[in-house]
């Protein structure tokens, strides 16, 4: 089996853009490794290297997931924030993530404390890309009291822990990638990775149990369209 080209090579670039967007797109997509998608290739008659393989998603993941952004529907005024501990190289880093009352990521942010001026860096980053939320849910953590009153007087704030499962469950992912990949190696390669996989996830994981097999199917060649369109896209 092989990967049809017809889309215009990138410059510079010895395989097609469906290659490096399918490579791209399994990395993201599945729970495996740069090795896997090397195999997949091979399979495909494509022999490419695993560290071409990391090349290529290092490089364009990012690509993918603006695009993602750019052309996501608008996030609801419900917010669910929570941060969870990522070990890095023996230390303590923290991932803060949000999800909209959709349970679509809108962002994450790792950094290396737990505290206010983290909450607040992380708030109004989201606010200045989404706006002033209705509602923000967290749970019991003190940090977001301050900063949730200065950046977003207005917001009805929720601090419960048990409230805030919609966001607990978006963790997951990450987890499982972070196991396969032995742990991440630093907190630019963490950012890195999970900035680009959640939003392709948000796009080729829809909420299967809220669909028909009909609508379902409809959704999966939505998505489908949409990544043949961002590789078109793609820039050397």
């Amino acid at each position: 089996m092989r990967i049809p080209a017809e889309m215009p090579r990138l410059k510079g670039f010895r395989f097609p853009r469906e290659v490096v967007a399918y490579a791209v797109w399994v990395y993201h997509r599945f729970a495996v490794s740069t090795a896997d998608v090397e195999d997949l290739l091979a399979e495909r008659g494509i022999i490419v290297s695993r560290e071409t393989v990391r090349k290529w998603v290092n490089r364009f993941g990012r690509h993918f997931a603006d695009c993602i952004k750019r052309d996501r529907p608008a996030a609801t005024d419900k917010w669910h924030l929570d941060e969870v501990v990522v070990p890095i190289n023996g230390a303590k880093i923290w991932l803060w993530r949000a999800v909209d009352g959709s349970g679509d990521v809108l962002d994450i942010l790792v950094q290396p404390r737990r505290n206010a001026k983290a909450a607040r860096r992380f708030l109004r980053r989201l606010i200045a890309r989404f706006g002033q939320p209705r509602v923000i849910i967290t749970d019991k953590l003190r940090s977001y009291i301050k900063p949730i009153r200065q950046l977003a007087p207005d917001a009805d704030h929720r601090a419960h822990k048990g409230i805030n499962n919609r966001i607990e469950g978006s963790h997951r992912p990450t987890r499982k990638r972070e196991k396969l990949m032995g742990r991440f190696k630093s907190p630019r390669q963490a950012q890195r990775f999970l900035a680009a996989h959640d939003q392709i996830n948000t796009v080729f994981r829809p909420r299967r149990y809220q669909l028909s097999a009909i609508s379902y199917r409809h959704a999966r060649t939505d998505a489908f369209g949409l990544w043949e369109d961002y590789a078109a896209e793609m820039t050397a």
